[in-house]
């Protein structure tokens, strides 16, 4: 198990994480002392504890509004896929039908009546 030391609010912690998670782990911790230092300078010194809650609670905030951004991502992506396919069935019945209907028109133009041409005058 890997080890990291971050800085938050001029504090010191050693954490555990994943091998290779050390960079992520780094980066939210400085994102964190960032937001803590925002709160800090938006509220004044009112309290280590309560700041980080208060920072806890916005970064939770952030969170919870993505994933509800995502899921409705989501649901315009399944939308989407579901309006892709149906056009494409469209797409497909009609190439049929063009298919069809060039297949009539050169049997017609195959036959002999249709070249001007008499049943046996070949």
């Amino acid at each position: 198990m890997a080890h990291v030391t971050v800085t938050i609010a001029g504090k010191t912690y050693r954490m555990a994480c994943g091998e290779g998670e050390e960079d992520h782990l780094t980066a939210l911790a400085t994102g964190f002392d960032a937001k803590v230092a925002e709160m800090r300078k938006a509220f004044g010194e009112i309290g280590d504890m309560r700041l980080h809650v208060m920072a806890a609670l916005t970064v939770s905030d952030e969170l919870a509004e993505l994933k509800s951004r995502f899921a409705a991502l989501e649901t315009e992506a399944a939308g989407l896929r579901e309006a892709a396919a149906s056009g494409e069935a469209r797409l497909a019945e009609g190439i049929e039908k063009t298919a069809e209907r060039i297949e009539r028109l050169t049997q017609s133009l195959n036959t002999p009546a249709s070249r001007g041409e008499t049943p046996g005058s070949e």
